[in-house]
């Protein structure tokens, strides 16, 4: 199984836009930081879902330690996602805590399931009902689903219409002892969504109730 070894923004959107620079932020780094990104390395993962440390962005919060991951099957790729979490000792407003995760999922969808007028909200439930389900407790969650369609014309014409799910979304993970989250449940959450935006089969006897996406029509070749 993979371990994670460690780009967005505080909100739903402008992730890709976020200035980047060191994985673990700037300044001297807090205990509390410290042992939070200890517990995102040492997580193991199921071996479809590929986790690699990414640069993380600086003017976000005062210090900042950033994922990325891919779930594959065989050469193909299924679905991706930027995992990043914020700390600021001192507290932030909005956040409401120290501590802050935000995330960018997405993939491509069957036309028939991108349609449902009802995905973005199916799809919002799939981020919480994956924190729930690992009994993780949280705060001040906000987000957006995005569905896009592509038709193509022309030279392009013989390409299918593809259709794809984007999820922005951030949350506040409630502090435990000594002021640290349970960073590798969270991590093993969004994993969890990743693999249900993907199509996975659900991963042990616990998982059996979650439902997934069918297959997507044509993975990306990797």
């Amino acid at each position: 199984m993979a371990a994670a070894q460690g780009r967005l923004s505080d909100g739903a959107g402008g992730m890709d836009d976020a200035k980047e620079g060191d994985p673990g932020g700037g300044g001297a780094t807090p205990p509390a930081f410290q042992a939070a990104v200890q517990a995102l390395r040492g997580s193991r993962l199921r071996p479809q879902i590929e986790v690699e440390t990414t640069r993380a962005p600086q003017r976000l919060a005062p210090h900042a330690y950033a994922l990325e991951a891919t779930v594959v099957d065989g050469d193909q790729d299924l679905a991706d996602g930027r995992l990043v979490l914020l700390h600021d000792p001192d507290g932030h407003d909005a956040w409401r805590g120290t501590f802050r995760l935000v995330t960018l999922v997405r993939a491509e969808l069957e036309a028939e399931m991108a349609a449902d007028p009802l995905l973005p909200e199916v799809c919002w439930s799939w981020l919480t009902g994956a924190l729930s389900a690992r009994g993780l407790s949280y705060g001040e969650p906000s987000g957006t689903v995005t569905r896009a369609s592509s038709h193509y014309f022309g030279g392009l014409s013989e390409r299918p219409a593809t259709s794809q799910i984007e999820i922005r979304a951030s949350w506040t993970p409630r502090e435990g002892l000594g002021g640290v989250p349970d960073t590798a449940g969270h991590l093993a959450s969004w994993c969890d969504l990743l693999a249900q935006v993907a199509g996975l089969p659900p991963a042990g006897p616990g998982d059996a109730s979650i439902v997934t996406l069918p297959q997507r029509r044509d993975p990306q070749a990797r």
